[in-house]
């Protein structure tokens, strides 16, 4: 492990960063992308949780990117944590420690200093503050997204004991080291201005700037409005995510059965990795179709008119409606998945406030192809204005 060859960038992320296949993969390989395409030389570390992501290592590793990676198994980790629950640490801090990776950091670092320092998630700070005096000349970045702190509030609120108290445990202790993380760094990133503003509020005085998720515009374009079916609704989204899970069951149990009510051909598409048991005992009830892993969203898409993103619980900005309304489709989205993207409601996209205005929402695009063309156009405009990859990584290049 150990080399005294020199490096550019230290990169640290929760996953793999490739494909990019889902929210954090995203961000984190089109940023990585981006360094690879100005020269740097680039040494990551990450976890595994599959036989995937052991050929995603190859990948990388085939990009000239050195790779240090440890394998966990998700069930057997949450289970291991546990063992915490009466100590004074956050449990997404053991959940994502790794002996391998402290030590593979410590050797790279023992021969070598990078210029800049990158994590992604704060889950993977701790590994700049265990390694803080050999990292003390070094430029360090903290890309936060969000504060995860904030989505385990919100999971505390919605949950009954026990889980109230474990997840409010879990928000109080991670905002505690969130707060020690960020004043070590010399700049802390999150991915739009209602994520700044809480962050100030809860970390005051420590640096911190937006860089704002973006979409592959080329990947993610509108097709001919022939190719799509009338009434087809779609959600988009890994399936194990229990933001995701709470959403469309919500979705599926209350709002859909009275669109279903007024336009009984209607169908519903969950397309997803590792879609939970509730979920996949949805696939052919009331014209729902769950598809579980697919190689790509872009023919799913195709099949819909609009998309729906019903999400009760969120932070940051969610890249299923960047990629919706980039691929020309209109959307209904409740406003915590709004919040912080860049689109005139009504106009670009419906915000529906409650049940009741998700359900009329829908309905009126589902009855007028003219609205839906006129707002899926709207849509793809207001992604071209502002969500291109190759203007939010110049913006990253100034704050470097």
């Amino acid at each position: 492990m150990a080399t005294s060859t020199p490096f550019d960038i230290l990169f640290l992320s929760q996953r793999v960063p490739y494909p990019p296949d889902r929210g954090d993969r995203i961000t984190t390989w089109n940023i990585l992308q981006h360094f690879l395409a100005l020269g740097q030389s680039i040494r990551v570390a990450c976890f595994l949780e599959n036989e995937r992501d052991e050929e995603a290592v190859k990948h990388l590793e085939g990009l000239g990117i050195q790779v240090l990676s440890h394998r966990i198994h998700p069930r057997l980790r949450r289970i291991a944590c546990l063992t915490h629950l009466l100590g004074k640490q956050a449990l997404t801090l053991p959940y994502f420690h790794s002996k391998q990776i402290d030590r593979g950091i410590g050797e790279w670092l023992s021969t070598a200093r990078p210029r800049l320092a990158f994590a992604y998630s704060s889950s993977m700070g701790q590994y700049l503050m265990q390694h803080g005096s050999r990292l003390a000349s070094v430029q360090k970045i903290m890309h936060f997204a969000e504060l995860d702190s904030d989505k385990w509030a919100q999971y505390a609120v919605q949950k009954g004991f026990p889980g109230t108290w474990v997840y409010g445990r879990e928000a109080r202790l991670l905002l505690s080291f969130e707060q020690e993380l960020a004043h070590q760094m010399d700049l802390n990133l999150v991915v739009s201005a209602v994520e700044k503003e809480l962050f100030e509020q809860r970390i005051p005085d420590a640096p911190v700037e937006v860089l704002r998720n973006g979409v592959d515009l080329e990947h993610f374009r509108p097709c001919d409005a022939a190719q799509r079916e009338a009434a087809t609704l779609i959600f988009t989204g890994v399936m194990d995510y229990h933001p995701n899970v709470d959403g469309v069951l919500h979705f599926a149990e209350v709002i859909w059965p009275r669109i279903r009510e007024k336009r009984p051909e209607a169908r519903f598409l969950v397309v997803g990795a590792h879609p939970s048991a509730e979920i996949r005992a949805l696939h052919g009830q009331r014209g729902i179709e769950v598809s579980g892993r697919v190689d790509s969203t872009v023919p799913w898409f195709e099949r819909a008119c609009m998309a729906v993103v019903p999400l009760r619980i969120a932070r940051g900005i969610q890249n299923k409606v960047l990629e919706a309304m980039a691929m020309g489709l209109p959307v209904v989205t409740s406003p915590k998945a709004f919040q912080g993207i860049r689109a005139e409601p009504g106009q670009d996209i419906f915000v529906a406030d409650d049940d009741e205005s998700f359900v009329e929402h829908t309905l009126t695009l589902l009855d007028s192809p003219d609205l839906r063309g006129r707002m899926g156009q709207s849509a793809r405009e207001a992604m071209q204005a502002s969500y291109q990859w190759s203007v939010i990584l110049e913006q990253l290049d100034r704050h470097l």
